[in-house]
C-alpha cells in the first residue's frame, strides 16, 4: 500500500501542487503582475490576501458556513433527485429516456437567468431560492452518470442473473448498482464545481445579506478588490477541499481496484 499510496501522491496530488506554489510565488514576487500587465491594487498579492482573511476570519467564517449550507443541500438534494431520475429511465427506458432529455436541457439554462426566477419562486426563503438553484445544477450531472452507470453492463450479464433465477431486485443490487457506484463518484466530482459556481452565483441575488458570493459581489461593487480577493480564495479553498474529500473517499471505497493504483 505503501508504493501505491506514494505512485497516488506523485500522479495525483504533487503536479497540482506544486503549479499552485508557482501561480503563488510569481504573484508574491510581483512578477505575475508584469506578466498580465495589471496592477497589484487589482491583483493583491498572497501576503496581502491572508492578512484581510486573518483580520476578518470571524466574518468569513460566517459566511463560509451560510454558503456551505446552501452548498451541502442543493448538492445532496440534486444529487438524489438525479438518481432517482436515472433509476426510473433505466427501469423504464421507454418514457425514461425522454426525461433524461428534458432534465439534461436544465443544463443549457445560464445560471444568472436562473437564480432570479427561483429567487421570485421562493421570495418567502432566501435559503429555499437558493437551494433550489445548486439542486437543479446538480441533479443533470447526476442524472447522466447514474443512467449510464445502471445500463452499460457487461454482454449478457443480465441473461446470466435471469439463468440462474434471479430477480429485478437482484439485478439491480447485484450488478445494476455496484457498477454505477464509479458513476456517482465522477458525477460528484462534476457537481462539486458546478453546484459551487451555482450557490456564488444564486448569492449574488439571494435576498440575503450574508454568504461568500454576496460579500464578492458587494465588496467589488465598492472597490473593496482586497476584501473580494480573500473570499475568492476562500471560495477556492472550499471547492479544493470537498472535491478532495470526494476523491479521498472514492479511493478508499474502491483502493482494491486497480483504477485507483
Amino acid at each position: 500500500m505503501g508504493g501505491k499510496g506514494s505512485l497516488f501522491i506523485t500522479r495525483n496530488v504533487l503536479p497540482p501542487v506544486l503549479f499552485g506554489v508557482l501561480i503563488l510565488t510569481l504573484n508574491e514576487t510581483r512578477l505575475l503582475h508584469l506578466a498580465l500587465g495589471v496592477p497589484e491594487v487589482q491583483l493583491p498579492r498572497m501576503s496581502t490576501i491572508l492578512r484581510v482573511i486573518l483580520e476578518n476570519r470571524a466574518k468569513i467564517a460566517r459566511d463560509s458556513w451560510v454558503t456551505i449550507q446552501v452548498f451541502l443541500a442543493g448538492i445532496a438534494i440534486g444529487s438524489a433527485a438525479g438518481f432517482l431520475a436515472a433509476l426510473f429511465a433505466a427501469l423504464n427506458p421507454v418514457w425514461g429516456e425522454g426525461g433524461l432529455v428534458i432534465i439534461s436541457a436544465f443544463n443549457a439554462i445560464p445560471i444568472v437567468a436562473l437564480s432570479p426566477i427561483m429567487r421570485l419562486w421562493f421570495a418567502s426563503s432566501a435559503f429555499a431560492a437558493k437551494t433550489a438553484v445548486v439542486s437543479l445544477v446538480s441533479m443533470v450531472a447526476m442524472s447522466v452518470n447514474v443512467y449510464r452507470g445502471l445500463t452499460d453492463l457487461k454482454p449478457f450479464s443480465l441473461d446470466l442473473i435471469e439463468a440462474h433465477a434471479g430477480t429485478r431486485a437482484d439485478a439491480f443490487f447485484k450488478l445494476r448498482l455496484p457498477n454505477c457506484l464509479p458513476y456517482i463518484f465522477t458525477a460528484l466530482r462534476i457537481n462539486i464545481a458546478a453546484a459551487m459556481i451555482g450557490v456564488i452565483i444564486s448569492e449574488y441575488f439571494a435576498a440575503s445579506v450574508e454568504g461568500l458570493g454576496f460579500v464578492i459581489r458587494n465588496t467589488l461593487r465598492t472597490s473593496q478588490l482586497t476584501v473580494g480577493w480573500a473570499y475568492i480564495f476562500i471560495t477556492s479553498l472550499l471547492g479544493i477541499f470537498f472535491f478532495m474529500l470526494v476523491s479521498f473517499l472514492e479511493r478508499i471505497l474502491f483502493r482494491h481496484r486497480g483504477n485507483y493504483q
